[in-house]
C-alpha cells in the first residue's frame, strides 16, 4: 500500500498537522500570487486533487491527456497543471487565492465556498466526480453505531467542520439527536489526510478510533484490521447514491475561459465512458499516476462495485445543502442543485 504511518504516534500530532495544512496552503498562495494577478489567458488550466478513488476522473484525465487532446478539438493548445492538497479548507484557500482555477473537494466544502462566495467570486460546482459511499470506519469494538463514540474517541476526517465527512456526520448527528445537536461529535474529530489515518487504522493506533474516509482508504482498513469494521454509511445518512465529491470554479474563470473550460468537462465525460468500458484499464491508471501499491484486484473490486457510479452530473446533493442552512452552517438557501452548480448540458441532468 502506498500509505505510511508518519509520525502520528501522539494526539499532539493533530495540531502539527493543522499547522502544516495551512503552511501548504500560504505557500502555495504565493507561488501562484503571480499568475492569479496576471490576466489569465484562454489554454491554461490549474486543478487541485485530493487523495482516493474518488478523483480517479481526474487521474483518467491527467494519464491520457484528455484535456490536452479536448482542446486540439477547438484549436488550443492547452498547459494543465496539476496540485495535490489535503482537506476542503486548503482546497478552497486556494481556489479563493487564484492559485488554482479548479477545485476538487467534497460537497461539503463546495456548499461553504459557495455561500462565502455568493454575489462576489460566485464559485460553482462545475461537475461530480461521481456516486461513492463513504464509511465510517471503527477499530473499536465497543463502537457500533455513531451514538457510542464517548470522549475517548478520536475520528480522522480530512478537514474539521469543513469536509464532506464533517458535514455527513454533522448530518447524521442531526438525525440521531436533533438539528440543535448536529455538531456533538465535532470535538471528537482530528483532521488527518487519507492515507495517514488509513495507516493508523491498520496500526490499531491509539492516535484514533475511527476515520472517515473514501476509496480505497476504507477498504483497505476493513482488509488489513480485523477489528476495523463499518460504523457509518454515507447512503444511508443522504438517502441512497450521492455525489459526495465534486469539482467547482469561480464564475470568472469559467466566464473568461470559455473554451478550456469546455475541453475540461468534455475530458470528465471521457474519461468517465473510459472507466464504464474497462475498469482494468482504470485502475491500472489510478496505480501509475498515484505510484500506488494498492492490491490491484481489490482495486478493480470496488471500480465494479454497483454503488459506485463514476458520472459528471451530479446526484442526490440537495439535502446536505439544506441540512447546513437549517443548522446555520450557510448563510444563502439553495432552493435547488442548480443554484450551486454552473449551468451546462454536460450536467444537466443532476440533482
Amino acid at each position: 500500500m502506498s500509505i505510511s504511518l508518519r509520525a502520528i504516534t501522539s494526539r499532539a500530532a493533530a495540531p502539527a498537522r493543522r499547522a502544516l495544512a495551512g503552511l501548504l496552503t500560504t505557500t502555495l498562495a504565493f507561488t501562484g500570487l503571480a499568475g492569479a494577478n496576471a490576466a489569465h489567458a484562454e489554454g491554461t488550466i490549474r486543478i487541485a486533487e485530493q487523495f482516493g478513488v474518488v478523483y480517479l476522473l481526474l487521474n483518467v484525465a491527467r494519464d491520457q491527456h484528455l484535456i490536452e487532446q479536448e482542446g486540439r478539438k477547438q484549436g488550443l493548445d492547452i498547459k494543465v497543471d496539476w496540485v495535490k492538497l489535503s482537506g476542503g479548507a486548503a482546497v478552497n484557500d486556494a481556489l479563493l487565492s487564484g492559485s488554482i482555477d479548479i477545485a476538487g473537494a467534497g460537497t461539503g466544502p463546495l456548499f461553504t465556498v459557495w455561500d462565502r462566495t455568493h454575489g462576489r467570486q460566485n464559485v460553482k460546482g462545475v461537475a461530480s466526480l461521481g456516486n461513492f459511499p463513504y464509511y465510517l470506519v471503527s477499530d473499536n469494538p465497543n463502537v457500533k453505531t455513531i451514538a457510542d463514540f464517548t470522549s475517548k474517541d478520536r475520528i480522522a476526517v480530512p478537514a474539521v467542520g469543513v469536509s464532506v465527512q464533517s458535514r455527513v456526520l454533522q448530518y447524521a448527528a442531526a438525525k440521531q439527536w436533533g438539528d440543535k445537536q448536529f455538531d456533538k461529535l465535532d470535538s471528537l474529530t482530528q483532521a488527518i489526510p487519507h492515507p495517514d489515518a488509513t495507516a493508523a487504522i491498520i496500526a490499531n493506533s491509539s492516535l484514533i478510533t475511527g476515520h472517515f474516509g473514501n476509496p480505497p482508504f476504507q477498504q483497505q482498513e476493513l482488509a488489513g484490521n480485523p477489528k476495523a469494521h463499518i460504523v457509518l454509511n454515507s447512503y444511508d445518512v443522504l438517502g441512497g447514491p450521492s455525489s459526495a465529491t465534486v469539482l467547482y470554479a469561480t464564475e470568472k474563470y469559467r466566464n473568461e475561459n470559455p473554451k478550456t473550460y469546455h475541453a475540461f468537462v468534455a475530458a470528465l465525460a471521457d474519461a468517465a465512458r473510459l472507466i464504464a468500458a474497462n475498469p482494468e484499464q482504470a485502475a491500472d491508471i489510478y496505480i501509475r499516476v498515484n505510484d500506488s501499491k494498492i492490491d490491484r484486484a481489490l482495486l478493480v473490486k470496488i471500480l465494479r462495485d454497483p454503488q459506485v457510479q463514476f458520472k459528471i452530473a451530479p446526484q442526490n446533493t440537495l439535502g446536505l445543502a439544506q441540512f447546513m442552512y437549517r443548522v446555520g452552517a450557510i448563510r444563502n438557501e439553495p432552493k435547488s442543485w442548480r443554484d450551486y452548480f454552473f449551468d451546462d448540458p454536460a450536467t444537466a441532468g443532476g440533482s
